[in-house]
């Protein structure tokens, strides 16, 4: 009786119920297009957030040299960035201000490149540019179909 009981208790450790191999391999393909769905749209997410800094860092520019406009006898500063500079100093004579000024620290793209003039960029009108990709302004989400998209201009 002992020996039948033995061989009975073996024999039910063995036949534990458990996961194959078939169900593991399922699960882990499942994870992976999970993972991978989700790395695409958060990689999407990211170049939509670096194109929104960029059309800010435009902006913030662009009101920048507007209002020293305004101060500054309705000159621009004839000093802008041109590929290189990070800094915007103005050598016009402007009768509200005892000195020249900085205006303020050219921000960076948030991929490290710099923005840019383009054209023609004096004390009577500017057009300044996001950095270049493959020799056009562009934004990484869009193509800038007018260039109003990837550049400012004067105002007035």
């Amino acid at each position: 009786m002992k020996k039948n009981f033995y061989i009975y208790y073996n024999f039910k450790f063995l036949t534990k119920p458990a996961f194959s191999l078939l169900e593991m391999l399922v699960v882990i393909g499942i994870v992976g297009i999970l993972v991978s769905i989700g790395f695409v749209s958060y990689s999407t997410a990211q170049k939509k957030a670096r194109d929104a800094k960029r059309k800010q860092d435009l902006k913030a520019i662009q009101n920048s040299f507007e209002q020293y406009y305004s101060i500054c006898n309705f000159k621009y500063p004839n000093s802008v960035p041109n590929g290189g500079s990070q800094l915007i100093a103005t050598t016009v004579d402007c009768p509200n201000l005892s000195q020249n000024v900085i205006i303020f620290t050219m921000p960076k793209d948030p991929l490290g490149g710099d923005y840019s003039c383009n054209g023609t960029c004096d004390i009577t009108q500017y057009s300044i540019c996001s950095p270049k990709v493959n020799g056009i302004y562009r934004l990484e989400t869009q193509n800038c179909t007018n260039e109003n998209e990837c550049c400012i201009n004067n105002q007035q």
